[in-house]
């Protein structure tokens, strides 16, 4: 039997968190999928040109996003395994900012996860994809920058609706 659509204040506002979680899960096997391919495919082949500017290529990655500080492995450890709880936190008590300041959230946590993952099962993060004259990244990276890119629309948004309240969290 269908349940109704949700109609209280509170039913909607469960809906949005499933929502939120299942858009976290999907990014976070998305991200998962694509370096299981990377790790039992490309390995092996090493190097798939797919146009002129851009292939697939397999990097064994110990620093941070697109490549930056090499061989601190445990560092961007600690610092994901302490900024995780933070992102939680804050999608919890910003619940109601927009959808911008939402999906940013979302995304970055996704990535976090992602790359928190390989950092813990394999020593290094997984990355593949390859815009020539830019550093190799994966899903995980992408979705940390495009998520952050969200979060800074959406402060602006709330900053010129009046609603922003930098770091307090919603009470």
């Amino acid at each position: 039997m269908l349940r109704p659509a949700p109609n209280t204040l509170a039913d909607k506002k469960i809906v949005r968190v499933m929502g939120r979680l299942l858009s976290l899960f999907f990014l976070f096997s998305l991200d998962r999928a694509s370096k299981i391919w990377a790790m039992r495919d490309l390995r092996l082949i090493g190097f798939i040109p797919v146009l002129p500017f851009f292939s697939l290529t397999y990097v064994e990655n110990t620093g941070m996003a697109f490549g930056l500080g090499h061989h601190k492995n445990l560092f961007f450890l600690i610092v994901t395994a302490i900024l995780l709880p933070v992102l939680f936190f804050l999608q919890w008590n910003w619940r109601d900012k927009n959808s911008w300041i939402q999906a940013g959230l979302v995304l970055v946590t996704a990535g976090a996860l992602g790359n928190l993952y390989d950092r813990m099962a394999y020593g290094y993060v997984v990355d593949f994809l390859y815009i020539h004259y830019w550093p190799v990244f994966n899903v995980a990276d992408s979705c940390i920058t495009v998520g952050a890119v969200c979060l800074a629309w959406g402060f602006q948004r709330e900053e010129k609706s009046g609603n922003f309240l930098g770091a307090q969290p919603y009470n």
